[in-house]
């Protein structure tokens, strides 16, 4: 009984598998489009030309970290590379020192 169990279990994830290998080589006639954004409108600014608010912002809230790089959009928008406790993070930020989410940061086209 364990045995006819288990063939048939084998059965069904073996065409699982065939149906998800049949759609994978049909999709390449889809007319689905993928759309991907990437922050690439940061330019790289060196760290002594960072706004004061920034840096205090830094300062205030990731006082135990070491910023790596730091970029700039055209809307005054910074990016800053931090290592904190050996972790690398990207933070963002506006020129005024306010801290924003990733979906925020301004992509201009």
């Amino acid at each position: 009984m364990k045995k006819l169990i288990f063939t048939v279990a084998v059965a069904i994830l073996s065409s699982g598998v065939s149906i998800s290998a049949a759609n994978i080589n049909n999709s390449n006639h889809s007319d689905e489009v993928i759309v991907m954004t990437i922050n690439e409108d940061f330019k790289e600014v060196a760290l002594e030309d960072l706004p004061e608010a920034v840096g205090n912002a830094i300062l205030k809230d990731y006082a135990t970290a070491v910023v790596g790089k730091a970029y700039v959009n055209e809307s005054e928008q910074y990016k800053i590379e931090l290592t904190i406790d050996e972790t690398e993070s990207v933070v963002y930020v506006d020129k005024e020192g306010n801290w924003l989410k990733e979906g925020d940061v301004v992509v201009t086209e």
